[in-house]
């Protein structure tokens, strides 16, 4: 049993890092709203608040990691170059995709949202984070603030599942491969 480095690192970033990232959404848009909301039943102790501000910053972490890893590391094995005259571009994701009046959506839509739109994600993160590290159990007076931090925290949801689900998408159709082989385990 073997995959190859490039497979490695492209589930690293997809079902690694952009995997844990999206599935930490459901626990900090509900511990967000529960802390901040109007009349919530008590204010929130030292304690969770900065449990809470682990778990963001956490997902700081892994939407960053995610992005900089699909950004610097897979993309660049996507786009490569063939050599000229190849005519078997599967080694060659982008040319593969865009090689091919049924695919070439795949690059034109899927990729140009993953290269540009889920940078939204972490950013967004990075704003959640750092507003409720300042103002945190005042948010639930600050109305106008706390809509943004929820906005925002739900920005990044939309922009991470969408790229996710081009990721998964793209990746089935036009699957970055090669590298050095890792065996994992041998066969009788």
């Amino acid at each position: 049993m073997e995959i190859s480095l490039r497979d490695l690192v492209t589930v690293l970033h997809g079902m690694g890092f952009g995997a844990l990232f999206m599935l930490a959404f459901s626990g900090a848009i509900s511990e967000l709203y529960r802390m901040t909301a109007p009349g919530a039943p008590a204010v929130p102790s030292p304690r969770e608040h900065k449990l809470l501000m682990l778990y963001l910053s956490a997902m700081v972490i892994l939407a960053w990691a995610t992005v900089f890893s699909g950004a610097y590391v897979v993309y660049p094995w996507y786009r490569a170059v063939p050599p000229a005259g190849l005519t078997d571009l599967s080694a060659y994701p982008q040319r593969f995709l865009q090689s091919n009046p049924n695919t070439s959506g795949w690059h034109d839509l899927g990729m140009e949202w993953k290269e540009h739109v889920a940078w939204l994600a972490p950013i967004s993160m990075t704003m959640v984070a750092y507003v409720f590290g300042k103002y945190g159990p005042a948010l639930a007076k600050l109305r106008q603030i706390r809509h943004a931090v929820l906005a925002f925290a739900v920005v990044a949801f939309i922009a991470t599942g969408v790229a996710g689900a081009f990721g998964a998408f793209l990746n089935k159709y036009a699957p970055v491969r090669g590298g050095t082989a890792i065996h994992i385990m041998k066969g009788e």
